[in-house]
């Protein structure tokens, strides 16, 4: 049976994702592919630890669909082209090991304002991936494009809890055109994400979710 396949499982939001695909008995197999172990235990939870660099080292393993929640800090990465390498190099990697596998569906977590000119690296980049995910022919790629993602990490960053204060206490501001900058839980990104996926039929092409459309989905 052709499964679900979920990279970046250990991050904040992917983390979330694989909870509620594992929650969910619609998903089996889910199969993280992991550059380190998590020793789950799940009977529906397969665990590939692989090199993104080397995918083709694995076995061929029928997927149906595929979640990208792949993404560091440079700072986290130590330089800019470590960055580019896990944001845009592995998500790709990832992408094209999926549609290699049979997969039809991918969904891809990128950010708010992800455009290939941004003069913002960090935003360019993120365009760029989604650029490169749409040219790869899955039948439907979805990308969701939050602004700060709300949640507890587990290597805690400065500035995102900064800017996690920052966006509680202006959020009654950000209405109208503002609404796409508003901080959203990544439980809430991490439902709408699953709900997407679970709906193995539907409208083929590229589709992007901000704030509200994420939100809508999250909440059914």
């Amino acid at each position: 049976m052709a499964g679900t396949a979920i990279a970046g499982a250990s991050g904040l939001t992917g983390q979330l994702v694989l909870n509620r695909l594992l929650d969910t008995g619609a998903f089996d197999p889910v199969v993280a592919i992991l550059r380190k172990p998590m020793h789950r235990n799940h009977p529906r939870l397969r665990e590939k630890v692989v090199q993104f660099d080397s995918l083709d080292a694995l076995a061929p393993l029928p997927v149906s669909s595929a979640i990208c929640c792949l993404g560091t800090t440079i700072r986290k990465a130590g330089s800019r082209e470590a960055f580019q390498t896990v944001d845009f190099g592995y998500a790709v990697a990832f992408a094209r090991w999926a549609r290699q596998n049979g997969a039809r569906h991918f969904l891809y977590l990128s950010s708010v304002m992800a455009n290939p000119s941004s003069g913002t690296f960090y935003l360019r980049v993120k365009g760029q991936t989604e650029e490169e995910l749409s040219s790869l022919g899955f039948e439907r790629l979805d990308i969701f494009q939050p602004s700060f993602l709300l949640g507890q990490r587990a290597e805690p960053r400065t500035g995102e809890r900064v800017g996690q204060a920052l966006f509680w206490c202006l959020e009654w501001a950000m209405a109208g055109p503002l609404e796409r900058f508003r901080g959203i839980p990544a439980a809430t990104v991490a439902k709408a994400m699953a709900a997407r996926c679970s709906r193995p039929q539907g409208e083929p092409g590229i589709r992007r979710f901000e704030w509200r459309e994420i939100t809508e989905l999250a909440q059914g």
